[in-house]
């Protein structure tokens, strides 16, 4: 019954080895997911900073052609 013990014990240690690997690698994928997140809202802020700053630019570029206008 001692090989009998062991074998389980084995089966039993291996399950639980499989289940610290996949929670590890649920673990690392999440870290993975997380990053990629935190990148793609940087962009997308960087982005919406340098749109809005291009529009700013635009609507000062209209208004100095608007008051040259008005001068003649």
């Amino acid at each position: 019954m001692t090989e009998s013990t062991s074998h389980v014990e084995a089966q039993v240690q291996a399950r639980i080895a499989a289940a610290r690997v996949k929670v590890q690698a649920a673990r690392e994928r999440r870290e993975e997911l997380s990053a990629a997140h935190r990148r793609g809202l940087a962009a997308r802020h960087a982005t919406k900073l340098r749109r809005l700053k291009d529009t700013e630019q635009e609507r000062d570029d209209g208004q100095d052609h608007d008051d040259e206008q008005h001068d003649h």
